[in-house]
């Protein structure tokens, strides 16, 4: 186990050790289900995958999106352990970081420089997720969409290139709007005519897809 004066969390979430293990997962398969005991947080290292929840009544709902430098399952880290409250798919071929709640909770606690990284995540899943209800309440599907296209394909990087998107369903992108699939057809129409994105069975989303979501 390292020490305090040498670890590094980049060396901790990208090699297995004393509580982590390296996993990978198939597109369409589950890093854990909803209900399912909460002993661990993954590391996502490679790939997109999916958070959804699911209702009493059975109705499922994705909630969020994530990428590569990402922790999935943070929720194994409260202070009374519990169950999954959604369940996380990979979107395509995922590899991973499975990280046991005994080694994480160790490394939050002694180690000063994951704490702070963590945390840091931590709060930027909270804004995300603050900036997510605005979206919902405030902003017509249209731009709900334009957002979503522009946060998967991770716009406000250096060279703010047009992205090729990880595959994604209309039916998932309804489901995290909040509309129907066939207003998202609508909208992924319009934006393709606008030469803001091209659609092919695989979505090209381009700088442009700003004027929607800017547009009052």
């Amino acid at each position: 186990m390292q020490s305090s004066t040498d670890f590094d969390p980049k060396i901790f979430l990208a090699s297995a050790g004393f509580g982590r293990k390296m996993v990978t997962v198939k597109g369409g398969s589950v890093f854990f289900a909803q209900g399912a005991e909460a002993d661990s947080v993954f590391y996502l290292q490679k790939g997109r995958a999916k958070v959804t929840v699911v209702s009493t009544a059975g109705k499922e709902a994705t909630i969020s999106l994530l990428a590569a430098g990402e922790f999935i399952g943070e929720e194994a880290v409260s202070a009374v352990p519990g169950l999954r409250l959604s369940t996380a798919t990979a979107i395509g071929p995922c590899s991973a970081l499975k990280i046991q709640r005994a080694e994480i909770l160790r490394a939050i606690h002694e180690e000063h420089t994951f704490s702070d990284m963590f945390l840091t995540f931590l709060l930027a899943r909270s804004m995300r997720t603050q900036a997510d209800l605005v979206d919902h309440l405030f902003n017509s599907s249209e731009k709900r969409l334009a957002r979503i296209l522009l946060l998967m394909a991770e716009f406000g990087k250096p060279d703010d290139q047009d992205r090729l998107i990880p595959h994604i369903t209309q039916e998932t992108l309804a489901e995290m709007i909040g509309t129907t699939r066939s207003r998202v057809s609508f909208f992924m129409n319009r934006f393709r005519k606008l030469g803001f994105i091209d659609y092919d069975g695989r979505i090209t989303v381009r700088k442009s897809l700003l004027n929607i979501v800017l547009h009052d």
